[in-house]
């Protein structure tokens, strides 16, 4: 089976043997360690994920000043793996129980298309932050309409709704159908014929990954570009401007937050392009058909792994949400946090800070 990776089925020599290819190594072994260390890796991915997102939420949430459009794309990005992680759990019982579904059609279908959401909204809400800094530092004139906050949450209106439509499939073809060979009912894609799943996967490969991942390259590299042709002429001049330097210092953190979710998911949708060759017998063997159940497997358990890094960057790359993270949640501490909580190059805006607030109460 080609499919998502989290539900494939390992292959067996005896299906292999039927199209009279050689005969599969027994890799009873292999899987077993996969159902042993994937679950847990994705248990400790889910409960590490969860809680930095929400942590990210309730920063942006709570924090008095308004999000500007980057901060409204990376909150709508933190919703997005809140989602695909509230759906993990599930996954990761599925494949402790040897790939055999035991929730039932409805949470196969609903979790499958969340999952499929994610990949989708997480990639263009992508695009959409590398579009606002390449306004910003590469279009510095007439920005400003194009980048106001009505309009960055109508465009996260427009990624969600799309993402939504691309996840009708997983939900309407997503079934627990039995499998005889594994005696296992496992939560697959039931399409109506065989090439519909070719289809299927070309068109993730394509609108899901190499066209956004094209635009994200192209704009990152025509502001970073930018940013270094800026510096060049303010080196020059021997001037430096506070305003360039803040959204200098913003922009790393988000082609951070873009460099990891490439890394990320890269090796998955590489396997998925090389599911299309092997279903449309561009490559035969069974070399391949254990190669790809494999590497999807890890692929994914990879990508997984991308829900809850971005938490991470923010408060070990992100200043400026370091800031807002303790100015928010030091209302709920008696007393602020205490000073060594905070790196010395922000001690200054912290004092700052508690200083204004002490003095309007």
């Amino acid at each position: 089976m080609t499919e998502t990776p989290v539900l494939n089925v390992p292959s067996s020599n005896q299906s292999e043997n039927k199209n009279n290819l050689t005969i599969c190594p027994d890799l009873n072994d292999w899987w077993e360690t996969v159902y042993y260390i994937v679950p847990k890796y994705i248990d400790t991915v889910c409960a590490i994920g969860t809680l930095g997102n929400v942590f990210v939420l309730f920063t942006y949430s709570l924090h008095k000043e308004p999000l500007k459009t980057a901060e409204i794309y990376l909150m709508n990005l933190a919703v997005a793996d809140l989602i695909f992680l509230v759906c993990l759990p599930f996954w990761a019982e599925n494949i402790r129980n040897e790939f055999n579904w035991p929730f039932g059609s409805f949470l196969c279908r609903s979790t499958s298309a969340s999952i499929s959401l994610n990949m989708y909204t997480s990639i263009y809400l992508l695009v959409a932050v590398s579009v606002d800094r390449y306004l910003t530092f590469v279009h510095t004139f007439n920005h400003r309409e194009r980048r106001s906050t009505s309009m960055a949450k109508r465009i996260c209106l427009l990624i969600w709704f799309f993402g939504i439509l691309l996840s009708v499939p997983a939900f309407m073809f997503r079934t627990v159908k039995h499998f005889p060979l594994w005696n296992i009912s496992a939560c697959a894609l039931e399409f109506p014929t065989p090439s519909w799943v070719s289809t299927e996967r070309l068109v993730f490969n394509i609108v899901g990954f190499a066209l956004p991942c094209t635009a994200i390259t192209f704009l990152s590299f025509s502001t970073i570009r930018s940013l270094q042709k800026k510096a060049r002429e303010r080196r020059a001049l021997r001037t430096k401007c506070c305003r360039e330097h803040k959204g200098t210092k913003a922009t790393r953190v988000l082609f951070t937050v873009v460099l990891m979710f490439l890394l990320c998911w890269t090796p998955y949708h590489f396997f998925v392009f090389l599911g299309i060759l092997h279903q449309t017998e561009v490559i035969k063997g069974c070399f391949w058909g254990e190669l790809l159940n494999f590497g999807e497997q890890f692929g994914y358990t990879l990508a997984t792994t991308n829900s809850c890094i971005n938490p991470v960057i923010y408060v070990f790359v992100g200043k400026y949400f370091r800031q807002k993270a303790l100015e928010v949640f030091s209302q709920f501490i008696p007393g602020g946090f205490p000073l060594s909580w905070v790196p010395f190059r922000e001690k200054s805006s912290y004092f700052n800070i508690v200083t204004v607030r002490s003095s309007l109460t």
